[in-house]
């Protein structure tokens, strides 16, 4: 339904986008993300023919967009802008009325497919309670529905929504971008750029990183939101893990701390384990964890940002491999920080570490220190650094 094809676009002298490609097909929810400046609002104006591209072209249902009318563009591509200010103050329902526009001749009167349409677009946008007012009493959020209302009326194959959620209370970021959802399922064609990358990974079927006006990567949330793709495309640390309400993709930015001199192997496994690994990678402390079971949602969490970590499937013996593999970690590591129950192999390497340290809740050997979560960093904080030794 939309094909943009190796498009480029100079603005001022200055390259916003370099040689784009990506498709969306009908009933495909697509989120354009990354940093502030990548470019998402220009392609999406390039998509709709508000900007025509300095290279490449753009298609829509197999239509060159540049060679089309507007009223013809109209039908085929609607558009939910970041700016939600209108120039005249009109009532909510006159507003809505106008996604009409490109089905009507110029001076005809509102059909039954017309109204009809202007009724459904805002009840599904919870807009139908605003019909009488006028948009400039209104929210920014509120308006933020009223012209994703007027877009709905347009009915067109294909919708661009540009930071649909940016002017909205949790309840209503969650409801625009599930009727997205719907609206794909539907059939649409659906773009939209998004800012949080969890609700990205939430709601839509695929992905397309831009960064610096060029295309990083396109493809399922899984796939794109990656640590270290993320990390170049906006410059900070993340840690990808999966949320364990609604299974997709969670993002969590990472201090700016650079990796100090400190060094410490976790065990355990589970959501503390997990919340532990975090806390330490972003105190700026080189982390390794294991043995994880394979799949475990610390085993998420040290995939995204430990330094070295080591896996075993779930109830089964470790390997002599894994086991001195776990090993070594603890020898290079300044101290070992018991996260979970000493269970099984984890309970015999501890016992290696020179400096054990173990939360409160866990049963570690005789004699070693325990702390609190809270306190695990500023207990790490006092121990010595130490040098890497040879065990015999």
């Amino acid at each position: 339904m939309i094909d943009v094809d190796d498009v480029s676009v100079e603005l001022g002298g200055s390259t916003i986008l370099s040689d784009v490609s990506l498709s969306v097909e009908a009933g495909q929810f697509l989120a354009l993300v990354g940093p502030n400046g990548a470019g998402k609002t220009t392609l999406l104006r390039t998509i709709n023919g508000l900007l025509s591209p300095t290279g490449g072209r753009v298609r829509i249902d197999g239509s060159e967009i540049d060679a089309l009318s507007a009223k013809r563009t109209g039908r085929l591509v609607a558009t939910v802008p970041q700016e939600t200010t209108l120039s005249f103050d009109f009532p909510v329902e006159d507003v809505v009325t106008m996604g009409r526009t490109p089905h009507r001749s110029r001076f005809s009167t509102a059909s039954t497919d017309d109204q009809t349409a202007v009724e459904v677009a805002m009840e599904r946008t919870d807009t139908t309670r605003f019909a009488e007012r006028l948009v400039g009493e209104l929210s920014g959020g509120e308006r933020q529905r009223v012209l994703l209302a007027r877009a709905l009326a347009q009915e067109t194959p294909a919708l661009l929504l540009d930071e649909p959620t940016a002017s909205l209370d949790i309840n209503h970021q969650v409801a625009t971008l599930s009727l997205a959802r719907e609206l794909a399922e539907d059939g649409k064609a659906v773009v939209a750029a998004i800012h949080d990358l969890e609700l990205a990974a939430r709601f839509c079927d695929s992905v397309a990183l831009l960064s610096e006006g060029s295309l990083l990567a396109t493809g399922s949330p899984s796939e794109v939101l990656e640590a270290g793709r993320l990390e170049r495309a906006f410059d900070v640390r993340t840690a990808v893990t999966t949320n364990p309400v609604t299974g997709t993709r969670a993002v969590t930015p990472l201090s700016d701390v650079p990796p100090g001199e400190r060094r410490v192997h976790v065990l355990g496994h589970g959501e503390r384990t997990a919340r532990v690994v975090g806390r330490l990678a972003d105190a700026g402390i080189e982390v390794t964890v294991g043995v994880l079971p394979a799949g475990d949602v610390a085993t998420a969490t040290a995939r995204s940002i430990a330094s070295e970590f080591v896996t075993a499937p779930p109830f089964e013996e470790i390997s002599t491999e894994r086991r001195r593999a776990v090993s070594e970690l603890i020898e290079r590591a300044d101290a070992t920080v018991l996260a979970g129950p000493l269970e099984g192999v984890n309970a015999a390497v501890a016992a290696e570490s020179d400096v054990l340290v173990a939360l409160e809740g866990t049963e570690p050997p005789a004699g070693t220190p325990t702390v609190e979560t809270t306190g695990l960093l500023d207990a790490l904080r006092e121990l010595p650094t130490t040098q890497p030794t040879t065990r015999p």
